[in-house]
């Protein structure tokens, strides 16, 4: 082997193992852009696509799911949020896909059929030949026993898509779940080729200072990093936010010290049990704050909450809201969410845990958080579900908080901008790169129009 060989070997390339599908045979609802990138993750194999809210990844994961079942001739499984899978059904029902709801193996049908996470072992993974998995962000945590779980269900299938809005905030483990998944390389080994220990943390992990362009142009080998088709080259007209409008509430919870007695002092909580016990004791004055608000206007409203005793206080302190609560059952949260869809419900009361992922409603523009968890990502997602491309109106969102809960908004804070520099450097690193391999068949030809003769020389001709 030749040192040129053995550099070539190392080189860490994603072999491409799917097919083609020509792009005129593809739904006609779809853009140009979105047939382009079904059509590269279709000859990819096996891709993810990080694209943000309102870009219609719902309709790409469904022309992709049906292009592998007529190819292949076998059943496709899509797994999504609970929530999720009417709707999807829906979705597919509009743009003349067949989707079946399934919750065993037994209810599986040829063509798409798609589950929740929580029903997975109920499946065979071996009588699919594709998976698409929706709201793949539940990969993030790499210890845990769902991410582990896919990971193993699916390693031998052929085809695989991932589809999610964008990865944590500055987490790069998640891209590692995300590649392991995808069978492109496993987390492990992406951190020894890429990365390194930020000094005796051995948890914090920061890429190599020489490896960080090869790093993004290995991930733009297998994902798609969209905030807009214009990432692409494409126009990005009609894809514009509107105006997000957050307005923070403070409340003076009646705090009472450890012998029951009230103090005249609100503690500012900095741990997290200080935090949790800080909530509890402004659970009343949050809640009735919140009621308040949802008065100033009477259109539709979703009011978030992280404790099962806010859930209830605000269901009885707002006229008409319907709640949900993890309790219920699955047909119970179906038919609740799809009523909030359609309108005929007018304040929702339930959890980001519940109804933070996946949906669509850009019929409401107007939120409260009661309070704030220590979860960026929660939040995130459920701001996400109204402010979206699509959303005619400015989004409202209102977090009423105690003045002892200070620490929490600053980490999200922190966490969000956290979000922002990572996908600017994701779409900064791999759009160039996308450009040529999605947009590979467009090429910019010079007309030539011969206006005078050529001659070839004597010698040449001899």
């Amino acid at each position: 082997m030749t040192y040129a060989e053995f550099l070539q070997s190392k080189q860490c390339k994603v072999v491409s193992s799917g097919f083609e599908k020509p792009r005129e045979n593809m739904n006609q609802h779809m853009f140009d852009w979105q047939k382009d990138i079904v059509y590269w993750a279709l000859k990819k194999g096996r891709a993810a696509l990080f694209e943000d809210c309102g870009l219609g990844k719902t309709l790409q994961q469904l022309e992709w799911a049906q292009s592998v079942c007529d190819y292949t001739e076998r059943p496709v499984l899509i797994v999504a949020p609970l929530a999720v899978a009417e709707q999807t059904k829906h979705e597919g029902e509009k743009f003349g896909y067949q989707v079946s709801v399934c919750r065993t193996q037994n209810d599986v049908l040829d063509g798409i059929n798609i589950t929740n996470y929580e029903m997975l072992s109920h499946f065979d993974a071996s009588k699919f030949t594709g998976v698409v998995l929706d709201e793949s962000s539940i990969l993030k945590n790499y210890t845990s026993k769902t991410r582990t779980q896919i990971i193993e269900m699916f390693r031998d299938t052929p085809y695989k898509l991932s589809c999610t809005a964008t990865p944590s905030p500055n987490d790069y483990m998640e891209l590692g779940n995300q590649a392991e998944f995808l069978g492109v390389m496993s987390r492990t080994e992406m951190l020894a080729t890429y990365f390194i220990h930020d000094g005796s943390n051995t948890s914090k992990w920061r890429l190599k200072g020489h490896a960080e362009d090869r790093f993004w142009s290995w991930v733009a080998e297998w994902a798609v990093v969209l905030t807009s088709p214009a990432d692409l080259g494409y126009s990005g007209e009609g894809y514009n936010l509107p105006q997000l409008n957050t307005v923070e509430h403070l409340v003076e919870p009646r705090t009472k010290s450890m012998d029951g007695n009230l103090t005249l002092f609100t503690k500012t909580a900095q741990t997290l049990s200080e935090r949790r016990e800080a909530r509890r004791n402004s659970l009343d004055e949050r809640c009735e704050e919140a009621a308040e608000i949802v008065k100033t206007d009477a259109g539709q409203w979703l009011v978030w909450c992280d404790l099962n005793d806010e859930s209830s206080k605000l269901k009885s302190l707002i006229p008409g809201a319907v709640e949900i609560r993890g309790s219920d059952t699955p047909q119970d949260k179906a038919d609740r969410l799809r009523g909030f869809t359609d309108d005929s419900i007018r304040v929702l009361v339930t959890k980001p845990s519940i109804a933070g992922f996946g949906l669509n409603w850009q019929g409401c523009h107007n939120m409260i958080f009661v309070g704030l968890s220590d979860s960026y990502e929660m939040m995130y997602q459920a701001i996400r579900r109204c402010y979206r491309f699509g959303q005619a109106n400015t989004v409202n969102v209102h977090i009423v908080t105690s003045t002892a809960e200070g620490a929490v908004r600053e980490n999200i804070e922190r966490k969000d901008r956290q979000r922002a520099d990572m996908t600017a450097e994701m779409v900064r690193h791999t759009k160039e790169i996308l450009r040529k391999e999605i947009r590979g068949t467009t090429r910019d030809v010079i007309e030539y129009n011969p206006q005078v003769e050529m001659k070839i020389p004597a010698w040449l001709i001899a």
